[in-house]
């Protein structure tokens, strides 16, 4: 865990499974001291570094993936340094405004331009609703990358043993391409895979939509989902992304019943984005369509839909499923997958 001392993984004599036990015994944990970037980097005598590889030398086609993200740690110094500025005293309320709410600091970390005890330092004494709730979400990267070291089993199957074996997932190549793709016919979950597709990257809110979408609506393994982040996410960490996937299937260390993670894409879509704003950037064919009309377009009469120029089924597919019926059925899934553990 990069803000504790030494590479202590938990804080007693068994890991932490839970993250607000160990949210609270991190923040006692002492921290070690942030070391500065080297000035140079030394090598072996007679070993020569030579050049950077291109795209095409790591087999990629010369095909790189589009993102708005700038790279390199000057880049990533300078976001720290604007939303620490700028972005931090509002993240208590904004953070779930997929459109704009997220210090967007993930790729950065991930790829350690910017590491999480950095930020935790430069969050210092800072009061408010903003500071505290973006140290909390740091804490939950480290939670994940302590569960993933003391269990690492959980990277092929659900840390909740009675899930294992015991839900039904069915196999669809059309649905599961249908979420890929962004064309469910649900506007927010469509945006969240779209954005995905066009730069490398999704809000958090949107990632557990799209992914109770995949597992809740359509009832597909969360596997599929986790390696499909992970193809595409430049912020893609095998902890954290595993960790949300298994929170949000309810499968993993979160204690919470699984009813209490489905998500309805429509009220999601009500709440955190009630203009309109995010969806219409991601979804074009949307873009005419009015408020009241966009959460569920389908629902438009034919002439609307011409005059809208959104026609359902050629310009923007139907709902691939029905959100009410499908939580019915995920429903006695997991009661089913209980019933066989024993619970």
């Amino acid at each position: 865990i990069p803000s504790l001392v030494g590479s202590e993984m938990c804080i007693r004599d068994s890991p932490y499974t839970v993250y607000s036990p160990f949210y609270k015994a991190w923040l006692e944990v002492e921290r070690r001291e942030m070391e500065d970037a080297p000035d140079s980097i030394l090598t072996p005598d007679g070993i020569d570094g030579g050049a950077l590889p291109s795209i095409a030398d790591l087999g990629l086609d010369g095909q790189a993936a589009e993102t708005s993200f700038d790279p390199g740690e000057t880049a990533g110094r300078e976001a720290a340094r604007a939303y620490l500025n700028d972005g931090l005293s509002d993240y208590g309320k904004n953070r779930n405004n997929p459109a704009g709410g997220s210090s967007r600091l993930s790729p950065y970390m991930r790829w350690g331009c910017v590491s999480a005890l950095e930020l935790e330092i430069k969050l210092g004494l800072r009061e408010g609703k903003g500071p505290r709730v973006y140290r909390k979400e740091l804490a939950w990267r480290e939670f994940y990358a302590s569960v993933l070291a003391n269990y690492p089993s959980v990277t092929g199957q659900e840390f909740q043993e009675r899930y294992r074996g015991t839900l039904d997932w069915h196999e669809d190549d059309e649905l599961l391409e249908a979420w890929k793709q962004g064309k469910t016919g649900y506007p927010l979950v469509d945006a969240g895979m779209r954005e995905l597709l066009g730069d490398g990257w999704m809000h958090n809110r949107l990632r557990m939509v799209v992914a109770s979408f995949l597992t809740k609506d359509l009832h597909l393994d969360w596997r599929h989902g986790e390696k499909w982040f992970m193809e595409r996410l430049v912020d893609g960490d095998l902890a954290s992304n595993n960790g949300g996937w298994q929170w949000t299937t309810s499968v993993g260390t979160d204690p919470a019943p699984y009813f209490q993670r489905m998500f309805n894409p429509m009220t999601q879509h009500e709440r955190f984005d009630p203009d309109g704003h995010y969806v219409r950037r991601w979804l074009p064919e949307l873009r005419q369509v009015p408020d009241e009309h966009l959460v569920r377009p389908w629902l438009m009469d034919e002439q609307a839909q011409e005059r809208y120029g959104c026609v359902i089924g050629t310009d923007y597919p139907a709902p691939v499923v029905d959100h009410a019926d499908e939580r019915r059925v995920a429903v006695e899934r997991y009661r089913s997958a209980a019933d066989q553990a024993g619970d």
